[in-house]
């Protein structure tokens, strides 16, 4: 991967970002796909939008969008003894987190605390097959009391779990945060290279890095509403079958390294779908397939059904481990999908294509 891609990549994924929180990551997009676009901008919401406008007059509308926020967590009480309980911001597994270093972001900065644990000696084997609420767990930052502890931490406070940029063996790599910050570098990747082709497209291109995706695509909704795109692609992780314990009846046969892949199904607009396949059968980009017979569940769903509807496809980056701290990809797969976007975008021609015959 390009020496700058990948520190961008980094940055992003240390920045933290969870539902509602997500600015300290957007500044990071910003900055990062600034000198590509002809127009940057950020909604009330926190969308950005990264605009590059086409080559012609009455040019199909393009959006090109991947979720920043991430999965974290959120202080709701302290006690007397200055422990801080908290609830979930997305889907966070309470298997997991028992025993985790976190990370308060505060008026003043990130506060590290750690998530307590019973030690196994003091439970009974009841307690030992049992999964302890997250309301009933807490975080430790090592405060005397409720008095010392509201001095660095308010009600409100976001908490994202300790992770750092990991290299494998090959090019995987593993961090928290990569659903879907994944998509978001993606979307960046896109901006940067039809930038630097210096050819003008016949679309105008918008490059959106969304918001509170994870609790209920609602940085997709507003943000597709604002552009209201004749074509929208969604870039977002979906789950790799390549691990021991994952059925692949579930998800089809997904591995990592295997190029990112196109789901099909009632959410994906056909042609769409076709332009993406035959661009990379020319690019020669490898790709893979699921089904996705009802709505995704993604930003894809709320640009399809925005205003009087959306051209959509969805492009995935096969992930082992979502909704943990070491959420696991290829590094090719990400910049295979972004060069795939890229080679499709050329081939778009006129919003008319993509109404059915």
């Amino acid at each position: 991967m390009r020496k700058e891609s990948l520190k961008f990549l980094e940055e992003l994924l240390d920045a933290p970002s969870p539902s509602g929180y997500e600015q300290p990551a957007q500044r990071v997009f910003r900055d990062y796909v600034a000198s590509y676009c002809d127009e940057l901008t950020t909604d009330v919401m926190g969308n950005v939008f990264g605009r590059i406008s086409g080559k012609g007059k009455n040019l199909p509308r393009v959006m090109v969008v991947g979720h920043t926020d991430e999965i974290g967590l959120q202080i709701k009480y302290i006690d007397d003894k200055g422990f801080l309980y908290f609830a979930a911001v997305g889907g966070v597994d309470a298997h997991l987190t028992p025993g985790k270093r976190v990370a308060i972001h505060t008026a003043n900065g990130a506060l590290p605390g750690v998530i307590g644990k019973k030690p196994i000696h003091l439970m009974d084997n009841k307690d030992r097959e049992t999964v302890v609420k997250l309301e009933s767990q807490y975080i430790d930052i090592g405060a005397i009391d409720k008095k010392e502890a509201q001095k660095l931490v308010r009600v409100g406070d976001a908490v994202t779990f300790e992770s750092s940029f990991t290299r494998l063996q090959g090019d995987k790599v593993a961090s928290r945060g990569f659903d879907d910050k994944a998509g978001c570098f993606v979307v960046a990747e896109v901006l940067r290279q039809v930038a630097s082709s210096g050819k003008k497209l016949a679309v105008d291109l918008y490059g959106v890095s969304s918001v509170q995706e994870e609790i209920g695509l609602r940085g997709g909704t507003t943000s597709c509403y604002t552009i209201n795109p004749d074509i929208g692609i969604c870039v977002e992780v979906d789950f790799a079958t390549d691990q021991p314990d994952v059925e692949k009846k579930h998800n089809g046969e997904v591995a990592l390294g295997n190029g990112p892949i196109l789901a099909r199904g009632a959410n994906i607009n056909p042609h769409l779908f076709e332009l993406l396949s035959k661009a990379a059968e020319k690019e020669k980009i490898a790709i893979q397939h699921t089904a996705s017979p009802r709505a995704t569940g993604t930003d894809a769903n709320v640009m399809q059904i925005s205003r009087g509807g959306v051209a959509t496809a969805l492009v995935k980056i096969p992930l082992r481990y979502m909704h943990t701290p070491v959420e696991t990809l290829s590094l090719k797969d990400l910049e295979d999908a972004a060069s795939l976007i890229v080679a499709t975008l050329g081939r778009i021609t006129s919003r008319e294509e993509f109404i059915p015959q």
